[in-house]
């Protein structure tokens, strides 16, 4: 087969994200996810840069000015005219009615990792004249700062200084392992019969179980019905995550140089990246070789050998970051013969290569990981991984996520975010 050219490639990716732009933002893909989405909008702004700076500043800005009254960014914001294509939907979050709630649009109630303020600089960067005219950094940086504070005063629950999620939806790995035991503890029978519309799109042995939607439902409905406040002290699933927590360190570090640019003290962000770096060491399993999640409550690890454990490498200063490149180039990760870096080791019980996040190797985890070799000074597997991503997202349509060792397409296509990283990776390979 002929390998497409460079030209190709990009024009590829490129009309991915024409046809799923929606006028001020972008939709992940426009079957399965009709509305925008948080951490999606942050990377498909990665990409979109290269492509129209203007267009990547109104696609955060958009998702920045249905932020609450509290700070958060919310994990969706809905397309009103597409309400029923999503379940849970606009009908169920009922956000007017959610004292603090967007003035603007419908949201959800729960969020996703905070990579923003790491998109936001990205896009200054890509045209710092066009940047400056808008006023993007000043007019972002506020918004972005009160967005962390949410997270590290209102999301601490354990008062280890990790921030926690509140839901599998939140970290943005569903149906990983790193969930089940506490879970195991959520009832799968909510009030409301719930829809599975993502099923008429990818087929059920590549989603969540029903069993698993009940539990995401019961805990939905649990969240909304308590006003979406973060002090139920009853809520049942509070666990501290590794990648949430390296990504909001990764974007403190963002918003220090943002500070830089607009003539802020930057002191008080790098004093927050560094302590949330130190933080995470609560989170390393040395048998495992790897960060794992913990319960909020009872810091008690997860072990499990996730993705979301080798993140952590996009943080200077890591205490254990040799030992994580070890695991992450070992047989459960890289070692297998992986492309991209697999959801879940290959080597654990609970690896599934096609259900989700179970096994299979998603284009912003792995994009993700290559950012971290590099911190790491590890450019081969940096470049490695930049490979496997344009290598594996044209032949497939774009999508979603695909096998780890055979690089199969799974889940929908013509996804955002795998077009928008993959422009990002040419952009590099282009640079002197």
């Amino acid at each position: 087969m002929t390998q497409p050219s460079t030209s190709e490639v990009r024009a590829g990716a490129i009309d991915v994200l024409l046809r799923n732009w929606r006028g001020d933002h972008t939709v992940p893909a426009s079957g399965l996810y009709p509305h925008q989405w948080s951490w999606d909008s942050a990377f498909i702004a990665f990409g979109l840069r290269h492509v129209s700076p203007r267009r990547a500043r109104l696609e955060l800005e958009t998702l920045l000015g249905a932020q609450w009254t509290d700070g958060r960014i919310p994990q969706i914001v809905f397309d009103p005219a597409k309400g029923a294509e999503y379940s849970p939907g606009p009908s169920f979050w009922r956000s007017s009615e959610i004292p603090g709630s967007s003035a603007v649009a419908s949201t959800a109630g729960f969020v996703q990792p905070a990579v923003h303020a790491w998109a936001a600089l990205a896009v200054h960067e890509s045209d710092p004249d066009g940047s400056a005219q808008a006023r993007f950094l000043e007019r972002a940086y506020p918004r972005l700062v009160a967005w962390h504070a949410y997270l590290t005063q209102r999301r601490d629950r354990g008062g280890r200084g990790l921030i926690s999620v509140l839901h599998p939806w939140e970290p943005g790995t569903d149906n990983s392992p790193l969930w089940d035991a506490a879970l195991g503890a959520v009832p799968a029978t909510p009030r409301v019969p719930f829809d599975r519309p993502d099923l008429a799109h990818a087929g059920p042995g590549e989603r969540p179980t029903d069993r698993d939607y009940g539990r995401y439902y019961w805990l939905a409905e649990r969240y909304r019905d308590h006003d979406c406040d973060d002090r139920d002290d009853a809520y049942p699933f509070l666990m501290e995550d590794p990648l949430s927590n390296a990504l909001l360190a990764r974007s403190e570090l963002a918003l220090a140089s943002i500070a830089d640019h607009i003539g802020v003290d930057p002191a008080p962000h790098r004093a927050r990246a560094a302590d949330l770096t130190v933080a995470l060491d609560q989170l390393w399993d040395d048998e495992l070789g790897i960060h794992t999640a913990a319960d909020a409550r009872t810091g008690e690890l997860v072990p499990v050998a996730t993705v979301n454990g080798i993140v952590p490498l996009v943080l200077p200063g890591l205490r254990d970051a040799d030992r994580l490149v070890e695991t992450l180039t070992g047989p459960g990760f890289l070692g297998s013969g992986a492309r991209l870096v697999p959801s879940t080791a290959v080597t654990s019980d609970a690896y599934d290569p096609r259900r989700y996040w179970r096994g299979p190797a998603w284009f912003n985890t792995s994009w993700l990981v290559a950012e971290g070799a590099c911190v790491q000074n590890r450019p081969d597997i940096a470049s490695a991984l930049r490979g496997a991503i344009v290598e594996l997202a044209g032949p497939g349509d774009h999508p979603e996520y695909v096998g780890p060792v055979d690089g199969a397409p799974h889940g929908t296509r013509r996804f955002s975010w795998t077009a928008a990283l993959v422009l990002d990776v040419l952009h590099r390979e282009e640079r002197p």
